[in-house]
């Protein structure tokens, strides 16, 4: 097969990448042990972080690969001459979850601009502006991408939906948690995949049945099988209106989303259930990941004077505070498992993972030699990086740590890929 070109938006560290080329010739899902032959090529990447004016992400992204075509610009204002951006056969990122509503329309000119700072726009605007449009896009977002606003719920998945209807694709999701299938980490996210219809899958889905798609033939279901939750009600209705009327008016009432955690969507038509995982082979636990306490540095280890915040901090708590106002209110909060099971898979890495301080949310594990955090390279691990992706000269482990709170695990990608090219 010839190389299928990629561009990749929101790159960080280049999970992505990882998942559609592999790493010298290995693949993610072998631990990079295995060989694996791929026609994905990534031929221009975009990392631009708004909030610093070092750009560490891009700083790593660049040292793994060739940088002469890497942007380490505002996409925003890349975007706005189209142009400089090859075309390309698939466009990925994992693209912030943030509000997606239109602010107004642009007189004399095809598309919309949403509210500034809403990246959404930015792929939208390629999508919109490029003649050969990309054959494939290929997303990733929290899963309360199809839940959000609270106000008007759905309204922002709606608003990207039917962005892509009027663009010309067909849309198929999935909400996967990684350890569902097998995978080191409980994390959660909303998968997206929409088929131009210049392409032969295009013609395949508009020609069958909406619920075999999504439920047993599609591209998804191939390689994260799922059966129906008991009770489902398949959700089927239209998307009646442009963008702009669906910001102004979709689900006002603002109960329950329309939209399960399975679904597609054609010619404006949404069709969704909710889903669960079936799957019955190997899974990969916490202790999969762990390296030898031996390797670990001293700094790792949790003091004894610390331990009293780290219980405290982890433990349940039914308490009176104060506000900054002064204002007394009962707080409440359930207790976690601490230290962490190793017979499980962790639990979702954070951004703030990183750092020495007492946390409720990081990571910590039992070992011969006390209590520890986890280092930059078991985050990576849990993510399936390659072991030090992410170390580079003067790059620091609170950083690091930053990074795979940031990051999606490769191995969604990597198998999602696959199943991607076996229908093309």
């Amino acid at each position: 097969m010839k190389n299928i070109k990629v561009v990749e938006l929101f790159a960080g560290v280049g999970g992505f990448r990882l998942g559609l080329e592999g790493w010298e010739g290995k693949s993610s899902t072998s631990n990079y042990s295995e060989k694996f032959q791929t026609p994905y090529q990534v031929i221009w990447s975009n990392q631009w972080e708004p909030s610093t004016k070092i750009q560490h992400a891009s700083m790593v992204y660049e040292s793994r690969w060739d940088s002469k075509n890497h942007s380490n610009e505002n996409i925003e204002e890349v975007v706005k001459d189209c142009t400089v951006i090859p075309d390309c056969d698939m466009l990925v990122g994992g693209f912030p979850c943030q509000d997606y509503s239109v602010a107004t329309t642009l007189k004399n000119s095809k598309g919309l601009l949403g509210k500034k700072g809403v990246l959404w726009w930015s792929i939208h605007k390629i999508l919109s502006d490029k003649e050969n449009k990309p054959k494939y896009v290929f997303l990733e977002n929290v899963d309360r991408l199809l839940n959000s606003p609270s106000k008007q719920r759905g309204r922002d998945f709606a608003i990207i939906l039917q962005s892509l209807n009027e663009l010309g694709y067909v849309v198929e999701w999935r909400v996967i948690n990684a350890a569902d299938y097998g995978f080191p980490q409980r994390r959660k996210r909303t998968f997206i995949l929409a088929y131009h219809q210049s392409t032969a899958i295009y013609d395949k889905i508009k020609a069958g049945a909406p619920l075999q798609w999504i439920l047993s033939k599609g591209t998804i279901a191939d390689v994260f099988p799922v059966t129906e939750a008991a009770k489902a009600v398949v959700s089927e209705f239209k998307l009646e209106a442009d963008i702009v009327a669906i910001s102004e008016a979709f689900n006002l009432t603002g109960k329950k989303t329309p939209f399960e955690n399975t679904g597609i969507m054609i010619d404006g038509v949404v069709t969704s259930v909710k889903t669960l995982p079936d799957y019955d082979a190997d899974f990969t636990l916490l202790k999969d990941v762990v390296i030898d306490a031996k390797s670990v540095p001293a700094e790792y280890f949790i003091d004894e004077e610390d331990l009293p915040k780290w219980n405290y901090l982890k433990g349940a708590k039914r308490e009176i505070r104060k506000n900054a106002s002064g204002f007394e209110y009962n707080y409440s909060e359930g207790g976690m498992i601490f230290p962490d099971p190793l017979e499980k898979a962790s639990r979702t890495i954070i951004t703030g993972e990183g750092g020495k301080s007492a946390s409720r949310f990081k990571h910590v594990i039992a070992t011969p030699k006390g209590l520890r955090r986890l280092t930059p390279m078991e985050l990576e691990r849990l993510n399936m990086f390659p072991d030090n992706h992410t170390y580079i000269d003067k790059m620091t482990d609170t950083k690091r740590a930053f990074f795979m709170g940031n990051a999606l695990v490769v191995g969604v990608i990597e198998q999602i890929g696959q199943s991607l090219l076996n229908n093309i």
